[in-house]
């Protein structure tokens, strides 16, 4: 785990935590989940989030869906995080990899800032992010990183939220997240 203090406007510091663990158990006020445009449910970190929560929180996404239509890309959406022990999910579409000339670059980048825009918006403090769109969507690690950590770092840097937790999967996608962080935001504490 490495953490950096990132001064916001306010003078208090944020924190930008990298982690390896279980995104569903991070002590945080909301989990992003890494979404499918129907809330349908899926593999990876959404299957597990889904698990964890119980079948309300299917429910929830399907309710929004009806109601609002498919989430597009790059966009969130909050609902409760039922049997989760975060009050909040937050559910974010991130870019399919198409070979990098389909705006995804830009999509990743709204979906985390969309995410955070969110979280302002309910004083949501405190979130865990995986790594969007790096799963079963194919958005290379080595691409993805610097993108991801820009946006979390200039959304801490303008007080939009006083923690993010990071977590990567596996102890090579952790090294070069770790790298990237060292390269781009360095020092860290």
């Amino acid at each position: 785990m490495r953490t950096w203090r990132i001064a916001p406007p306010s003078g208090d510091s944020a924190l930008l935590i990298l982690l390896q663990g279980d995104l569903t158990l991070s002590p945080v006020q909301a989990i992003m989940n890494a979404a499918n445009p129907a809330l349908s449910g899926g593999g990876g970190v959404d299957g597990a989030i889904q698990r964890a929560a119980g079948p309300e929180l299917l429910r929830a996404g399907r309710a929004h869906v009806r109601k609002h239509g498919l989430v597009a890309t790059g966009q969130a959406v909050l609902t409760p995080g039922f049997d989760l022990s975060q009050p909040y999910v937050i559910h974010t579409v991130g870019p399919v990899w198409r070979g990098g000339n389909a705006g995804e670059g830009d999509l990743l980048q709204s979906a985390y800032t969309n995410c955070l825009t969110l979280a302002q918006a309910h004083d949501i403090q405190t979130l865990a992010f995986p790594a969007i769109s790096c799963g079963a969507y194919g958005f290379p690690q080595e691409l993805a990183a610097p993108l991801a950590l820009a946006a979390l770092h200039a959304g801490l840097a303008r007080g939009m939220v006083r923690e993010v937790h990071m977590y990567l999967r596996g102890d090579a996608a952790y090294e070069l997240w770790l790298q990237t962080a060292e390269t781009i935001l360095r020092p860290h504490t």
